[in-house]
């Protein structure tokens, strides 16, 4: 049983604690950890990253196989934000970071109805986001095969335009894809 803290708009605990399935059937709001790992592409024109995608594995309970932010997590009961965007770093795909090394740009607020297995997925969370830009070799990287099928490289621009779309494969919410782009620009600037 994984237990998670409801959380109010602002991503502050109520003092209530769930169950996760429970948590999705009953579509309380929750924490989650968001971290795009980014990284220089010096072929795309508007001078926009490249961003490392995981490839969901086809035993997850909601959007198997399809591609999803670099790393993420629901936050476990009496835990925060970054100390769950570290872990979920490391357990997922090996990497070791220190809290200095993500740069929190911003909350969002994710939205999601859907039905898998035959049964009712309701999907409301405050995500923190963060961005990592250390160095990622994909063929060292130690994937959760629990959790991660597969990951790659692809243009933020690419990217958020396969969303925008409705590309059923890419299940990443297009305003975090903005407020990368945002914090690009504007890093960069």
């Amino acid at each position: 049983m994984e237990l998670l803290d409801i959380r109010d708009l602002n991503g502050r605990t109520t003092g209530e604690v769930k169950d996760r399935k429970k948590v999705h059937e009953e579509g309380d709001i929750h924490g989650t950890s968001h971290v795009f790992i980014l990284r220089e592409n010096k072929e795309e024109p508007d001078g926009l990253p490249e961003l490392l995608l995981q490839k969901r594995s086809e035993g997850k309970d909601s959007f198997p196989g399809c591609y999803d932010i670099s790393s993420a997590g629901h936050i476990p009961a009496g835990d925060d934000y970054l100390e769950s965007a570290l872990r979920e770093l490391e357990e997922e795909l090996g990497i070791i970071a220190g809290p200095e090394e993500l740069t929190f740009i911003g909350f969002h607020e994710g939205y999601a109805e859907e039905i898998f297995y035959g049964k009712p997925f309701i999907n409301h969370e405050i995500s923190k986001v963060y961005i990592y830009t250390g160095f990622v070799d994909i063929n060292n990287l130690k994937l959760q095969k629990e959790e991660v099928e597969s990951v790659k490289w692809m243009g933020l621009q690419e990217c958020l335009e396969k969303v925008r779309k409705g590309d059923p494969a890419y299940i990443l919410f297009p305003r975090e894809l903005e407020m990368i782009e945002n914090y690009w620009k504007t890093q960069r600037a």
